[in-house]
């Protein structure tokens, strides 16, 4: 009988920090206002009064800090989990992150491991101000040495905060700050997939949509209202953003002829164009249409009053079945 509790994302993330702190010793979690507070948006709280501050700990406000100190803790064979207090503070850091991060383990040789986390809640949708709201993940999927993942269910979050913890690489684990609150379902006896597979959420014949993070509850329902116009369509976390499991989206799009691939980053140099172009590759004689592209608008984040209006929503995503299915 599986073991089944109902979590929020953000406790989810949360109870797999804590389920690997216990199992490995040499984790630990740090970052702006982590220990105490237990971050701002609660995610490590209680990790503190469990672990005590040798474990758990605040940074100054310096990102490139941050991460520099998660580097040299993985070289000591420590596995650090740094927290990045918002998606817009990562820039700071982006040098530490590209050049020495990434790169270390190829340049010696395999000798140095950097099994460390990155921690960046991301993402619009809560009302912020700017340099709160973004969707950076493209500029390290990017980058060859990293490994980008995002979760977008307290399931996944689970365990992927696990996997990520026990990889021998980086691994930026983007995490959707509007979806922190989504309650599910935590089977805390399940064998989870592979932290870089894709997975089917909703069959279907006639479109597929491929998403990640926090569209993937605006594709099911943009799947639920197609449903209603005799529309069959099939909804795709991919879950990782590099690598892709491009393989799963491939045979998705043989079945239906269509695809569709959403976020809620701008579409220029995207992850979308990466999938778009891809399945270009893998599945042209299939395509019974062009792929379409659904995301944020190429402009910088808006004031949060018009947020809503740049944020892809179920409508959007309708114009674009409407789009593919026209051919």
């Amino acid at each position: 009988m599986n073991n089944m509790v109902e979590l929020s994302i953000a406790k989810a993330i949360n109870a797999g920090m804590r389920k690997a702190m216990q199992e490995n010793e040499k984790v630990l979690v740090f970052g702006e206002d982590v220990a105490r507070l237990g971050g701002v948006f609660r995610v490590t709280e209680g990790l503190l009064d469990e672990f005590g501050d040798k474990r758990i700990f605040n940074s100054p406000i310096a990102e490139s800090g941050i991460v520099g100190t998660a580097i040299g803790l993985a070289m000591r064979g420590f596995r650090p989990v740094a927290e990045i207090q918002f998606d817009g503070f990562i820039y700071p850091a982006f040098n530490q992150i590209v050049s020495q991060l990434a790169k270390l383990t190829n340049r010696s040789e395999g000798f140095l491991q950097m099994p460390v986390v990155i921690r960046v809640p991301y993402g619009g949708g809560i009302g912020a101000v700017e340099h709160h709201s973004e969707s950076p993940e493209a500029y390290f999927a990017h980058t060859a040495g990293l490994r980008v993942v995002s979760p977008s269910n307290p399931n996944d979050a689970y365990w992927m905060i696990q996997q990520a913890i026990q990889s021998p690489d980086p691994v930026l684990f983007f995490e959707p700050k509007r979806r922190y609150w989504q309650k599910g379902q935590v089977d805390l006896d399940q064998q989870p997939i592979g932290l870089h597979s894709a997975v089917t959420l909703k069959p279907g014949a006639d479109v597929t949509i491929a998403t990640y993070g926090p569209m993937v509850v605006t594709a099911l329902q943009a799947a639920e209202i197609a449903a209603q116009e005799g529309i069959n369509i099939e909804v795709i976390d991919i879950r990782s953003m590099s690598p892709i499991d491009f393989g799963h989206i491939a045979e998705s799009v043989k079945k239906t002829g269509r695809l569709i691939v959403a976020h809620e980053a701008g579409t220029f140099v995207s992850i979308s164009s990466e999938i778009a172009a891809k399945m270009a590759e893998l599945c042209f004689y299939y395509l019974e249409a062009p792929v379409i592209r659904v995301g944020g608008f190429d402009v910088p984040y808006p004031a949060a009053k018009l947020e809503e209006i740049y944020l892809p929503d179920a409508d959007r995503l309708m114009e674009a079945v409407d789009r593919v299915l026209a051919y």
